[in-house]
């Protein structure tokens, strides 16, 4: 158990990054037919005629109470440093949208917008919407279930196979062969999943043929290994709760689990708080030790006195360095 200060500090950083409102999407497309199988699109805030694509993959450990509104605050400052920006939402497990953020309304930045476009798309306020953010036990109250299987895993591929058609017709200054696939915790592993499709075990109904055409992938304090957060009962056992419970964690775990699914042939480099309470640093080090074990590179940066939220927060040093890594290997 964390000890109090941690705690606090924790809490803290969490409020931070929590309290930016959300900021609404230059155009938002779906993918699919589920309100939630939709992507928001963020135009570069540059002259530039042709930027580098950030696929933001949000998290919120694949439950329903965190949609992509949390992590728009974070896909608008990549697009304010020149990125063109991405944003996936997907189904989840449990039956609450993320808590607060949900209060304001009208148009433009910082506002949600309608039903048809914008962040508004795809999901709504529900009951227990005033409830307190948290992955788990800072909330006060048991999480809901974890994912949605396969459903989750269906819309990210799904997703990922319609962009560069989506990109063309919506954010026309974004260089598809220059794409970066990036998420945040349980978003994390989904980019990390994401760009490991053409290694999944044949007969898999998310396999591709080829790699996918990615500059690389900078997972943020990623679940990027289901037995190491199983044991450590990260984000409140989401990653056994993801994969269905104990019965079926063997058997889905080769088709779910990017440690699995190594070596990828894909630039990675892993963002990682070292005084993160949520996903700890274990299950990042395991990952890039299981990558080295397979021959492959993969990049590890630990940020000292960090946890789990400030990489997503534009207001934290820590958000600067997660740029940082994406702009190294998307330019």
């Amino acid at each position: 158990m964390p000890d109090d200060a941690a705690a606090a500090r924790a809490a803290a950083e969490e409020e931070s990054a929590f309290s930016h409102p959300p900021v609404a999407p230059d155009a938002t497309a779906a993918y699919g037919d589920h309100p939630d199988q939709v992507i928001d699109f963020y135009a570069p805030r540059t002259d530039a005629p042709l930027v580098p694509l950030v696929v933001v993959l949000h998290g919120g450990a694949w439950r329903a109470r965190y949609d992509r509104r949390h992590i728009s605050p974070f896909a608008d400052h990549l697009a304010r440093r020149g990125f063109a920006v991405a944003s996936v939402e997907y189904r989840r497990g449990g039956d609450h949208p993320i808590p607060a953020q949900h209060t304001r309304t009208g148009s433009g930045p910082g506002t949600l917008a309608g039903p048809a476009t914008g962040l508004g798309a795809g999901t709504g306020t529900a009951p227990g919407a005033d409830a307190a953010p948290g992955h788990g036990p800072r909330s006060g109250a048991p999480a809901p279930l974890a994912g949605r299987w396969p459903d989750t895993l269906d819309d990210v591929a799904a997703a990922l196979d319609a962009l560069p058609a989506l990109v063309r017709e919506v954010l026309p200054q974004a260089d598809p062969r220059r794409t970066v696939l990036t998420g945040h915790s349980a978003g994390g592993h989904l980019a990390l999943w994401g760009a490991a499709r053409h290694v999944l075990p044949a007969g898999a109904p998310w396999r591709i043929d080829r790699p996918a055409p990615l500059r690389g992938v900078v997972a943020l304090a990623p679940v990027a290994d289901f037995a190491v957060a199983a044991e450590l009962g990260a984000c409140d056992d989401a990653a056994l709760q993801f994969l269905g419970g104990k019965e079926e964690f063997a058997e889905r775990r080769p088709y779910a689990d990017p440690v699995l699914l190594l070596p990828t042939g894909i630039a990675t480099t892993l963002v990682q708080g070292r005084a993160d309470l949520d996903v700890p640093q274990a299950v990042a080090e395991s990952y890039a030790d299981a990558a080295a074990r397979a021959g492959e590179v993969v990049g590890l940066t630990l940020l000292a006195d960090v946890g789990h939220f400030p990489l997503i927060d534009p207001a934290a040093d820590a958000c600067a360095v997660v740029a940082e890594e994406i702009a190294q290997l998307a330019w």
